[in-house]
């Protein structure tokens, strides 16, 4: 666990519970601020993070163990909430607009303009925090001289919860979307914006919609992804900009791409870690990142000259062979690191795909011929959460049962270790029997005892194999040659372990299904081939990048209790066979100081049959109560996605009540035609 900072540090921070941010429009963003005592006659930098979840109570405990510690550090640390959301005014209309970054903009010459701050900001943030501030960099205010970003992403279209190569994410399009429909319901606190409060409430529940409908209405990668898609100008981001990504998250792609292409000061780290704040890292093991950000604030925003730009470019943690669980919370590994990305210690290694069903190198002549399967929809059952939080059964589960229900290519044991660093390449000679068809590659780590570990995956719309912006049917029949970038890894692979990789037209509930049942062969003997990046020994392995231990700040407003919880469950009813697979969660944050509870519950259903895509379900079901004394909120939200062959039908509903008495409710319908997918 985290150690507690020391009293002496607490005792040198002060709050400020809230301030409004004017914006020139007339708005006001309410914001938190954590200061060093002495602030206003020794001025520090500030150091934002910006985002939609509600400071004062839904991410209470989490602000509390970043930004005091940044303030006992010699920063101020700033927590606003976005336009339409907690207590700020105005409305939320979408991820990543341009009024978010305008706002931003203003937000940073504010705080630059303080009498506590020297002029100099920083940006930090992780997921949400982590895009627009790789985004508000991107539009080079001149106070923002660095930037923290983590689980992020430089490419909206493929490296988010909306789509995954070109395939709609059943698993997680409408599960978020169905959650900032809840979130963004949320009333301004009366505590804080006073009576007006109920007025400013009904105003966001009529005018915010749910994203769905505008994420669904753009299923190529057009301008409405390339906005705030900072890889359409690497240049643009001159703050200099520390990366962190986990192994088990699924933004961990963009890490790779910002340190071979950004051309301001840059460094990452990559840990085992799901999408949670590497202090807290699940699956540890956690570091002292607090104290690596300060580190990387005091160089760039202070101008310490503390050797950060002399460190390696990239700290990743190379996790060791571990039997299949889906509740790891430790990972075996080690920390290696390298100078430069891409790395001169990874070579690509070629091994091809045999009509035998064995994965060899070239040299040893594989067999020829053709190998197919028949896509079963429930195939992908194994997969896990596609983005895990730090909580229970989120890892993915032995393959064995998926790999059963796909093609599968083993290589003979290894007679030695090897390292993987970076993205493994599926090479495919492939055909299908209908114009629309999807392809799920999954590299695993198969144990002596037979247990398949999943290392890494990736999925592609065959319709998008030329890209994602002008995707095209297929001729059934066809031969066609594609190529599917896995996800970023760093694995040991013990020896006598064996590789696999798996290959199958099927992979639910994270890609929504083809329309039709489509039958997937592989041209064998040489004509598909798998890459792998091997990374191999170096001399400064020996003396791996050290972290401090992990270090957590404490509350300064009186006790905030967290709970958070998770259960996930993968079932196959009797008779009809249908796969369900559901995931409910439930946070809490209690807050002493100003009597409020806080809590959200969530109920997430995904359903198919084995042999008809067209059964394919999604439901999603959120509750949202806030409360204090006899003031009691509550937002219920519930969501559904089914399709035809033509088209996906989306069912949208919300209700929200003070106390007892129903003040709002809406239902809306939306129907997006299936555009090559």
């Amino acid at each position: 666990m985290p150690e507690h900072w020391s009293p002496e540090q607490a005792a040198s921070v002060r709050e400020i519970e809230h301030v409004w941010i004017p914006l020139s429009d007339g708005a006001r963003l309410s914001a938190r601020i954590w200061l060093p005592k002495d602030a206003e006659t020794q001025p520090v930098p500030a150091i934002l993070e910006y985002i939609p979840y509600r400071k004062d109570d839904a991410t209470a405990s989490a602000d509390a163990s970043r930004h005091p510690y940044f303030a006992a550090n010699g920063y101020a640390g700033v927590r606003v909430d976005i336009r339409g959301t907690g207590d700020s005014e105005g409305i939320c209309l979408d991820e990543y607009l341009k009024q978010e970054h305008d706002d931003a903009l203003e937000v940073l010459a504010w705080l630059a303009e303080q009498p506590w701050c020297t002029g100099a900001c920083g940006m930090i943030g992780y997921s949400w925090g982590g895009f627009n501030g790789l985004q508000i960099a991107a539009r080079r205010p001149p106070q923002l001289k660095a930037v923290i970003t983590g689980y992020s992403t430089d490419d909206r279209y493929t490296d988010d919860c909306h789509y995954e190569g070109g395939c709609l994410l059943a698993s997680d399009m409408l599960k978020w979307a169905s959650w900032m429909h809840a979130l963004n319901s949320r009333p301004p606190d009366p505590r804080i914006v006073g009576d007006g409060w109920r007025a400013e409430w009904l105003e966001r529940l009529r005018q915010t919609p749910p994203y769905i409908e505008h994420w669904m209405a753009h299923p190529t990668r057009d301008e409405f992804w390339k906005h705030g898609s900072v890889d359409e100008d690497y240049s643009a981001i001159e703050a200099a900009v520390l990366a962190f990504g986990g192994l088990a998250d699924p933004y961990r792609n963009a890490v790779p791409r910002l340190l071979e292409h950004l051309s301001c000061p840059k460094a990452a780290i990559i840990g085992p870690w799901g999408h949670v704040f590497p202090s807290h890292g699940v699956p540890g093991p956690e570091i002292g990142f607090l104290q690596e950000c300060v580190r990387w604030f005091d160089r760039w925003l202070k101008g310490i000259e503390n050797g950060m730009e002399n460190e390696p470019m990239l700290r990743v943690y190379a996790q060791d062979s571990l039997l299949p669980s889906r509740d790891h919370t430790e990972r075996p590994g080690v920390w290696i690191s390298e100078q430069a990305w891409p790395p001169s210690s990874v070579s690509p290694h070629e091994f091809a795909l045999g009509a035998d069903a064995r994965m060899v190198s070239r040299s040893e002549g594989p067999m020829t011929g053709d190998l197919t399967v028949r896509g079963d929809q429930t195939c992908g059952a194994q997969s896990g959460a596609w983005c895990p939080n730090g909580l229970p059964a989120e890892m993915p589960d032995d393959q064995r049962p998926d790999d059963a229900l796909s093609l599968v290519f083993d290589s003979d044991p290894l007679a030695e270790p090897l390292v993987l660093l970076g993205r493994p390449e599926a090479r495919l000679s492939l055909s299908v029997d209908r114009p629309l068809a999807l392809v799920s590659v999954r590299l695993c780590d198969i144990a002596p005892s037979g247990a398949s570990t999943l290392v890494s995956a990736g999925l592609l719309n065959l319709a998008h194999r030329e890209g994602h912006e002008h995707p095209a049917a297929l001729v059934p029949g066809g031969t066609y040659q594609i190529t599917v970038a896995l996800n970023l890894t760093s694995q040991r692979i013990a020896a006598g372990h064996t590789l696999r990789l798996s290959v199958s037209p099927t992979y639910w509930p994270q890609a929504w299904p083809s329309p039709e049942a489509v039958a997937l062969t592989v041209h064998t003997g040489g004509a598909s081939t798998l890459v792998l990046p091997i990374r191999s020994a170096q001399p400064h392995d020996a003396t791996p990048p050290l972290f401090g231990p992990a270090v957590e700040s404490g509350p300064l407003r009186g006790t905030i209790a967290s709970v958070a919880d998770r259960a996930r469950a993968v079932r196959r009813d009797e008779g009809d066979g249908v796969l369900v697979t559901e995931d409910r969660t439930t946070v809490a944050e209690s807050i002493s100081a100003t009597s409020t509870e806080y809590r959200e519950t969530a109920l997430d259903r995904w359903t198919i049959e084995p042999d008809d895509p067209l059964s394919a379900a999604v439901d999603c079901e959120r509750e949202i109560t806030i409360e204090r004394g006899e003031w009691r909120v509550r937002i219920v939200t519930t969501a559904r996605q089914t399709c035809d062959a033509t088209h996906v039908h989306t069912r949208s509903g919300i209700d929200a009540y003070e106390g007892d008495e129903l003040v709002f409710t809406d239902r809306r319908t939306h129907a997006a035609p299936r555009h090559l997918y």
